[in-house]
Protein backbone atom coordinates (compact mmCIF):
# COMPACT_ATOMS: atom_id res chain seq x y z
CA UNK A 1 0.00 0.00 0.00
CA UNK A 2 1.04 3.69 -0.74
CA UNK A 3 2.55 5.62 1.58
CA UNK A 4 0.77 8.68 -0.22
CA UNK A 5 -2.26 9.04 2.49
CA UNK A 6 -5.46 10.45 0.26
CA UNK A 7 -7.83 12.89 2.31
CA UNK A 8 -10.90 13.08 1.49
CA UNK A 9 -12.81 16.79 3.40
CA UNK A 10 -16.51 15.96 3.34
CA UNK A 11 -19.25 18.30 4.28
CA UNK A 12 -22.24 17.25 6.30
CA UNK A 13 -25.30 17.07 4.42
CA UNK A 14 -28.31 18.24 6.53
CA UNK A 15 -32.11 16.30 5.94
CA UNK A 16 -33.13 19.15 3.54
CA UNK A 17 -30.33 18.25 1.05
CA UNK A 18 -31.61 14.57 0.68
CA UNK A 19 -32.64 13.51 -2.89
CA UNK A 20 -32.34 14.10 -6.29
CA UNK A 21 -33.70 17.40 -6.32
CA UNK A 22 -31.09 18.24 -3.55
CA UNK A 23 -28.33 16.57 -5.18
CA UNK A 24 -28.98 18.61 -8.36
CA UNK A 25 -29.15 21.83 -6.19
CA UNK A 26 -25.53 20.46 -4.76
CA UNK A 27 -24.02 20.15 -7.96
CA UNK A 28 -24.44 23.10 -9.34
CA UNK A 29 -23.06 24.55 -6.39
CA UNK A 30 -20.05 22.50 -7.23
CA UNK A 31 -20.49 19.87 -4.76
CA UNK A 32 -20.31 16.49 -5.18
CA UNK A 33 -23.26 14.26 -2.83
CA UNK A 34 -21.68 10.85 -1.85
CA UNK A 35 -22.37 8.55 1.31
CA UNK A 36 -20.55 6.61 3.60
CA UNK A 37 -21.72 3.68 5.07
CA UNK A 38 -20.40 0.39 7.13
CA UNK A 39 -18.85 -0.50 9.71
CA UNK A 40 -21.01 -0.15 13.51
CA UNK A 41 -22.30 3.12 12.28
CA UNK A 42 -25.16 4.14 10.05
CA UNK A 43 -24.90 5.69 6.76
CA UNK A 44 -24.05 9.58 6.49
CA UNK A 45 -24.76 11.79 3.26
CA UNK A 46 -21.67 14.16 2.57
CA UNK A 47 -20.84 16.33 -0.11
CA UNK A 48 -17.42 17.13 -1.66
CA UNK A 49 -16.15 20.13 -3.05
CA UNK A 50 -16.04 18.94 -7.32
CA UNK A 51 -12.32 20.14 -8.12
CA UNK A 52 -11.09 18.56 -4.88
CA UNK A 53 -12.53 15.34 -6.31
CA UNK A 54 -11.77 15.71 -9.27
CA UNK A 55 -7.93 16.15 -7.97
CA UNK A 56 -8.09 13.16 -6.18
CA UNK A 57 -9.69 10.96 -9.27
CA UNK A 58 -6.60 11.51 -11.21
CA UNK A 59 -4.85 9.28 -9.30
CA UNK A 60 -5.18 5.27 -9.87
CA UNK A 61 -3.68 4.95 -6.70
CA UNK A 62 -6.83 6.66 -5.00
CA UNK A 63 -9.24 3.63 -6.03
CA UNK A 64 -6.86 0.49 -4.38
CA UNK A 65 -5.89 2.95 -1.22
CA UNK A 66 -7.34 3.46 2.44
CA UNK A 67 -8.92 6.74 2.26
CA UNK A 68 -8.77 9.31 5.30
CA UNK A 69 -12.27 11.26 5.21
CA UNK A 70 -12.45 14.14 7.41
CA UNK A 71 -16.22 14.94 8.43
CA UNK A 72 -17.17 17.70 11.44
CA UNK A 73 -13.48 17.74 13.15
CA UNK A 74 -13.52 13.89 12.82
CA UNK A 75 -11.50 11.40 11.08
CA UNK A 76 -12.76 7.75 8.85
CA UNK A 77 -11.22 5.02 7.52
CA UNK A 78 -12.70 4.63 4.28
CA UNK A 79 -12.28 2.68 0.43
CA UNK A 80 -14.12 4.02 -2.10
CA UNK A 81 -16.68 1.32 -3.71
CA UNK A 82 -18.75 3.08 -6.39
CA UNK A 83 -18.15 6.26 -8.03
CA UNK A 84 -21.05 7.47 -10.14
CA UNK A 85 -20.50 10.02 -13.60
CA UNK A 86 -22.34 11.75 -16.27
CA UNK A 87 -22.84 9.18 -19.35
CA UNK A 88 -21.49 11.85 -21.81
CA UNK A 89 -19.33 14.40 -19.97
CA UNK A 90 -17.89 12.28 -17.30
CA UNK A 91 -18.10 14.59 -14.31
CA UNK A 92 -18.65 12.73 -10.46
CA UNK A 93 -22.71 12.69 -9.96
CA UNK A 94 -22.09 10.61 -6.80
CA UNK A 95 -19.91 8.66 -4.52
CA UNK A 96 -20.31 5.97 -2.16
CA UNK A 97 -17.13 5.29 0.90
CA UNK A 98 -17.22 2.07 2.91
CA UNK A 99 -15.96 2.27 6.44
CA UNK A 100 -12.67 0.07 7.39
CA UNK A 101 -12.77 -2.02 10.41
CA UNK A 102 -9.58 -2.93 11.70
CA UNK A 103 -8.97 -6.43 11.55
CA UNK A 104 -11.84 -7.46 8.99
CA UNK A 105 -10.96 -8.07 5.87
CA UNK A 106 -12.37 -6.53 2.33
CA UNK A 107 -13.54 -6.97 -1.22
CA UNK A 108 -11.09 -4.40 -3.59
CA UNK A 109 -10.79 -4.40 -7.44
CA UNK A 110 -6.69 -3.28 -7.93
CA UNK A 111 -5.59 -2.50 -11.19
CA UNK A 112 -3.14 -4.87 -13.09
CA UNK A 113 0.05 -3.49 -13.95
CA UNK A 114 2.25 -5.17 -16.71
CA UNK A 115 6.19 -5.28 -16.48
CA UNK A 116 8.84 -6.66 -18.77
CA UNK A 117 6.75 -5.97 -21.77
CA UNK A 118 10.15 -4.87 -23.94
CA UNK A 119 11.90 -8.11 -22.55
CA UNK A 120 9.43 -10.22 -23.87
CA UNK A 121 10.45 -12.93 -26.82
CA UNK A 122 7.08 -12.34 -27.94
CA UNK A 123 7.23 -9.15 -28.57
CA UNK A 124 10.73 -9.13 -30.02
CA UNK A 125 9.49 -11.35 -32.52
CA UNK A 126 6.65 -8.78 -33.21
CA UNK A 127 4.32 -10.80 -31.36
CA UNK A 128 0.63 -8.50 -29.94
CA UNK A 129 0.62 -8.59 -26.23
CA UNK A 130 -2.83 -8.66 -25.57
CA UNK A 131 -4.21 -7.80 -21.92
CA UNK A 132 -7.94 -9.21 -21.15
CA UNK A 133 -7.90 -8.34 -17.71
CA UNK A 134 -7.57 -4.48 -16.04
CA UNK A 135 -8.17 -5.13 -12.70
CA UNK A 136 -8.68 -7.71 -10.16
CA UNK A 137 -11.21 -8.41 -7.16
CA UNK A 138 -9.02 -9.78 -4.71
CA UNK A 139 -9.53 -10.25 -0.11
CA UNK A 140 -6.86 -8.95 2.06
CA UNK A 141 -7.27 -6.76 5.37
CA UNK A 142 -6.59 -3.31 4.77
CA UNK A 143 -3.38 -3.31 5.71
CA UNK A 144 -2.43 -5.73 2.92
CA UNK A 145 -4.19 -3.95 0.45
CA UNK A 146 -1.97 -3.10 -2.51
CA UNK A 147 -2.24 -0.39 -5.14
CA UNK A 148 -1.97 -3.08 -7.92
CA UNK A 149 -0.79 -6.58 -8.90
CA UNK A 150 2.24 -6.81 -10.47
CA UNK A 151 1.93 -9.04 -13.47
CA UNK A 152 5.52 -9.84 -15.14
CA UNK A 153 5.43 -10.87 -19.00
CA UNK A 154 8.99 -11.16 -19.41
CA UNK A 155 8.96 -14.08 -20.44
CA UNK A 156 6.19 -14.33 -22.71
CA UNK A 157 6.60 -16.17 -25.54
CA UNK A 158 4.33 -16.15 -29.19
CA UNK A 159 1.11 -17.86 -28.22
CA UNK A 160 1.98 -17.99 -24.57
CA UNK A 161 -1.28 -16.42 -22.11
CA UNK A 162 -0.71 -15.79 -18.28
CA UNK A 163 -3.62 -16.77 -16.21
CA UNK A 164 -4.59 -15.44 -12.08
CA UNK A 165 -3.04 -18.38 -10.45
CA UNK A 166 0.29 -17.24 -12.58
CA UNK A 167 0.04 -13.78 -10.93
CA UNK A 168 2.65 -13.61 -7.69
CA UNK A 169 0.65 -12.48 -4.82
CA UNK A 170 1.53 -9.57 -1.93
CA UNK A 171 1.32 -11.46 1.25
CA UNK A 172 -2.13 -11.72 2.64
CA UNK A 173 -3.96 -10.89 -0.54
CA UNK A 174 -5.88 -13.36 -1.92
CA UNK A 175 -7.86 -13.49 -5.29
CA UNK A 176 -11.72 -13.85 -4.83
CA UNK A 177 -12.49 -15.74 -7.85
CA UNK A 178 -9.60 -18.59 -6.88
CA UNK A 179 -10.80 -18.89 -3.87
CA UNK A 180 -14.36 -19.71 -4.52
CA UNK A 181 -15.67 -23.26 -4.54
CA UNK A 182 -15.85 -23.27 -8.21
CA UNK A 183 -12.58 -21.08 -9.03
CA UNK A 184 -12.63 -19.57 -12.26
CA UNK A 185 -8.65 -19.22 -13.55
CA UNK A 186 -9.47 -16.78 -15.95
CA UNK A 187 -6.46 -15.49 -18.90
CA UNK A 188 -4.99 -12.31 -18.08
CA UNK A 189 -2.85 -11.79 -20.73
CA UNK A 190 -1.60 -13.47 -23.98
CA UNK A 191 0.92 -12.55 -27.05
CA UNK A 192 -0.86 -13.15 -29.91
CA UNK A 193 1.20 -13.72 -33.72
CA UNK A 194 1.82 -10.54 -35.48
CA UNK A 195 -1.39 -9.95 -37.99
CA UNK A 196 -0.15 -10.32 -41.76
CA UNK A 197 -1.99 -8.44 -44.39
CA UNK A 198 -2.39 -11.04 -47.34
CA UNK A 199 -1.57 -9.63 -50.68
CA UNK A 200 -3.66 -10.59 -53.70
CA UNK A 201 -1.07 -12.03 -55.86
CA UNK A 202 -3.01 -13.43 -58.68
CA UNK A 203 -4.39 -9.70 -59.49
CA UNK A 204 -4.05 -9.27 -63.13
CA UNK A 205 -2.31 -6.54 -65.20
CA UNK A 206 -5.05 -4.18 -66.86
CA UNK A 207 -4.45 -3.71 -70.21
CA UNK A 208 -5.06 -0.50 -71.79
CA UNK A 209 -7.24 -2.02 -74.47
CA UNK A 210 -9.82 -3.21 -71.23
CA UNK A 211 -9.71 0.77 -70.10
CA UNK A 212 -13.10 2.07 -71.49
CA UNK A 213 -12.41 4.97 -74.50
CA UNK A 214 -14.16 7.41 -72.16
CA UNK A 215 -11.35 6.94 -69.45
CA UNK A 216 -8.64 7.21 -71.74
CA UNK A 217 -9.46 10.56 -73.54
CA UNK A 218 -9.80 12.17 -70.14
CA UNK A 219 -5.62 12.86 -70.16
CA UNK A 220 -5.77 13.64 -73.40
CA UNK A 221 -8.48 16.42 -72.30
CA UNK A 222 -5.98 17.60 -69.63
CA UNK A 223 -2.95 17.87 -71.94
CA UNK A 224 -4.87 20.42 -74.35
Amino acid sequence: MSDFLYTVNGIARTDDQQGKGASRRLRKQNLVPGIIYGGNEEPTSIAIKNNELWKLLENEAFFSNILTIKLDGEEQQAVIKDLQRHPSKGFPMHVDFQRIIKGQKIHMNVPVHLTGREEAPGVKAGGILSTLVTDIEIVCLPSNLPEYLEVDVSNLEIGESLHLTDIKLPEGVVIFELDTDEPVDRTVVNMQAPTVEEVDTDAEEVDASDVPATEQGNDEDEGE
